[in-house]
């Protein structure tokens, strides 16, 4: 029998915390895999533990919503590239992972159609639009609920498709979309936001606050060396709904399974 640490690839500074025993594993075709069965296939998965993706060698990748190291995520590829099927994704797998008394996510787009099958869902705190108030109510609520974690229980993700959009608000709704990003997760409120590669420019004065951040397609060469802070690297060369991360002084490739 083989030995695979199946949890040890993690966001940043997040160590192994598992290991499971396979005979002859079968790794899943790239891209094609179906996330109830990859979420089946990697049970028991920790109870803190959030799945972000699969690696390129069958590995789940996994963020430590107990761990605020890593800090928000940051999903950052070209239009149409697959940023809100990642959103999507990241949501159902809390779903079939967690109860909602452990995970709930919220989630703010300018796009409510998009996420007509995510309406009713018991994991699911809400669907807001960008432009509305109730928007504004989400963040105020989740500030308060923040300053009253006392670390216990629940976790929240923040899911936001466009950043940029988000910041155009108020100045109140902006103040507490900062809170939140430097506070949130060490409160357990997870933002996991998108942004379009061409505007990262436009938005510069944001990106700081996001150590970790997830790249997708980047076709043009100049928003990848600004975006990734390296003149050597390129995204150009993946897939649709393939990303990938810095871990250290290398980068770890992963997909986000198909939502069955």
């Amino acid at each position: 029998m083989n030995k695979t640490n199946y949890f040890s690839l993690m966001i940043d500074a997040l160590t192994e915390i598992a290991e499971e025993e396979q005979a002859h594993p079968t790794l899943p075709e790239p891209g094609l895999a179906a996330l109830r069965s990859v979420i089946t296939g990697a049970s028991p998965l920790p109870h803190t533990a959030l799945f972000l993706g699969l690696a390129e060698d069958g590995l789940p990748v996994l963020l430590d919503l107990y761990d605020p190291i890593p800090g928000p995520i940051l999903v950052i590829a070209d239009r149409a590239s697959g940023k809100t099927t990642l959103l999507q994704m990241i949501a159902r797998a809390a779903e079939l992972s967690h109860e909602p008394s452990i995970v709930q996510f919220g989630i703010i787009t300018q796009h409510t159609n998009e996420w007509e099958n995510f309406q009713g869902n018991k994991s699911a705190v809400g669907i807001y639009s960008t432009q509305e108030d109730s928007t504004r109510e989400l963040l105020q609520s989740l500030v308060t609920w923040a300053h009253n974690n006392k670390g216990e229980g629940q976790s929240i993700l923040l899911l936001i498709d466009d950043l940029e959009a988000i910041t155009k608000l108020d100045q109140q709704t902006e103040q507490n979309l900062r809170w939140l990003l430097l506070r949130g997760p060490s409160r357990r409120i997870w933002p996991v936001v998108t942004i379009n590669a061409s505007r990262a420019r436009e938005i510069e004065a944001w990106l700081g606050f996001f150590r970790t951040r997830l790249f997708g397609i980047i076709r043009d060469a100049e928003d990848a060396r600004f975006i990734a802070n390296d003149p050597n690297k390129a995204f150009d060369g993946l897939a649709a709904s393939q990303f990938t991360m810095r871990e250290g002084n290398n980068w770890l490739n992963f997909w986000a399974p198909e939502i069955d």
